[in-house]
């Protein structure tokens, strides 16, 4: 009986039983501009056959002109070179929803002839719904992923690798970005980047990979890159893992056709986004309204970690005891892994403090690293190994538990805007968690399951 109940409360099984738990909580909506902007590229493309996106922008923005003012003045009033309005937004989040929205235009299609009055223009709810729940179900297979990564080649026992997952899972901006705010790109970036650094993972304890497995692992990472331009970076870990074991073992020439081989798949794979960008703006790069954002000097590298208001580690704690038991594995693990998984982070803290807009105001916690949860997986699985053999799995629990609780009080802080939306204003946000939100669960729990238009006109 023991064992069978330490079976459901880790591994897969738990995993499994929280996703079931979580996908009530998917809301089919696209409001902000991102989405918009991800969502664009998709019907765009389906329905008009270009990448044009004057009249799915009027649409959106018909339904709620006040809500949407900023977005118009942005993306509908400003032109590129080419006349067609701006798109920052790169195309790969459009394709992993592809299958699901294109299943659903069949569906509406067949219930339409049975005489249905669904729209079938890809902008009906149910055309939404199919991107939002594509997306929490992009992010559960990344999780997963996560875990086996931790199972096979970190060595983590149950149920610490599954507690580590479940922990980043429901204590970071994760959460958020899988049920609250489907439509962003963050779930898919979540999902490549855990299965990019999966097969790399897989491909180098294979003393004799072929070069297809090498093809394949440059080609997820154009789909990666794909999907946030940033995450392409991530390349970067099997590219100096490839580096280093050529020069281990004195096989240059093998390590030069695998790093070749790689790249050009990489490439090919992102080739589309290149002609999207030219289809768009009349560049084969990103719109010179998002290069002039940059300063590759990254003004802002430790602002995006430790600034109290924006900070990764003040939006989500728990991070920073994955980073600091990241950095205290380095020292140990042989085979240097968890030294390119860092740098693999240090890359994304490096181009996030480098973004004009480091501060991510007005978006829930540091979404621009829901990518790195991969990364930061390790170091969470090695700090709770060594919690539960110093103090007991009870207080690992219990640990995750606080950490859960921080940020699905800032969930509800945010949502029922009794936070400042812009920043972290201390001490104000931490006294809400104790005294605000406490007495409001209750009835927000209910009107998130009845009405939820409802906590947005309350909350105004």
């Amino acid at each position: 009986m023991k064992e069978t109940l330490r079976r459901i409360i880790s591994g897969r099984p738990l995993l499994f039983t929280l996703f079931a738990l979580t996908l009530p909580l998917v809301t089919p909506k696209i409001r902000g501009a991102d989405e918009i902007e991800y969502f664009a590229h998709l019907r765009s493309f389906v329905f008009d056959g270009d990448l044009d996106f004057e009249n799915e922008y009027r649409r959106f923005h018909a339904r709620d002109p006040r809500g949407l003012a900023g977005f118009k003045a942005t993306f509908l009033d400003r032109r590129e070179p080419t006349n067609r309005p701006l798109n920052f937004a790169p195309i790969g989040t459009a394709l992993l929803w592809a299958p699901f929205y294109l299943t659903t235009h069949a569906g509406v299609m067949l219930a339409r002839a049975f005489g249905s009055t669904i729209a079938a223009d890809g902008l009906s709810r149910p055309y939404i719904a199919a991107v939002c729940y594509a997306s929490a179900l992009y992010g559960f297979l990344g999780l997963l992923c996560i875990h086996a990564s931790l199972r096979r080649f970190a060595r983590a026992e149950e149920p610490e690798a599954s507690w580590s997952v479940a922990a980043l899972w429901l204590a970071t901006p994760v959460l958020y970005y899988m049920t609250i705010a489907p439509g962003f790109s963050h779930a898919g970036s979540l999902f490549c980047v855990a299965l990019l650094l999966h097969l790399w993972l897989d491909t180098r304890v294979r003393r004799d990979a072929s070069l297809g497995r090498y093809a394949i692992l440059g080609a997820i990472g154009g789909l990666t890159g794909m999907v946030r331009e940033q995450d392409l970076f991530f390349l970067v870990v099997p590219g100096l893992d490839i580096v280093w074991q050529a020069l281990r073992e004195r096989r240059l020439g093998r390590g030069s056709c695998r790093a070749l081989t790689m790249l050009l798949a990489a490439v090919i794979a992102f080739t589309p986004q290149l002609f999207a960008y030219h289809a768009i703006n009349g560049s084969f790069w990103p719109s010179k309204h998002v290069a002039r954002k940059m300063s590759f000097h990254c003004p802002h590298f430790f602002e995006v970690l430790f600034d109290p208001a924006h900070g990764l580690f003040f939006w989500s704690p728990i991070l920073l005891v994955a980073a600091v038991a990241l950095l205290a594995r380095m020292t140990r693990f042989r085979e240097k892994v968890v030294v390119l998984l860092a740098i693999g982070v240090l890359m994304q803290v490096w181009l996030n403090g480098s973004v004009e807009s480091w501060s991510q105001a007005g978006a829930f916690g540091a979404r621009r690293f829901v990518g790195s949860t991969a990364v930061f997986a390790w170091g969470l699985a090695h700090a709770w190994i060594a919690i539960s053999r110093r103090f007991g799995r009870g207080v690992m629990l219990a640990t995750s538990l606080v950490f859960v609780w921080w940020n699905l009080s800032l969930m509800v802080q945010f949502g029922l805007r009794i936070m400042d939306r812009q920043r972290l204003d201390w001490p104000r946000v931490a006294i809400n968690q104790f005294i605000e939100v406490p007495p409001r669960i209750a009835r927000t729990t209910f009107l998130f399951f009845t009405d939820r238009e409802r906590i947005v006109r309350e909350a105004r």
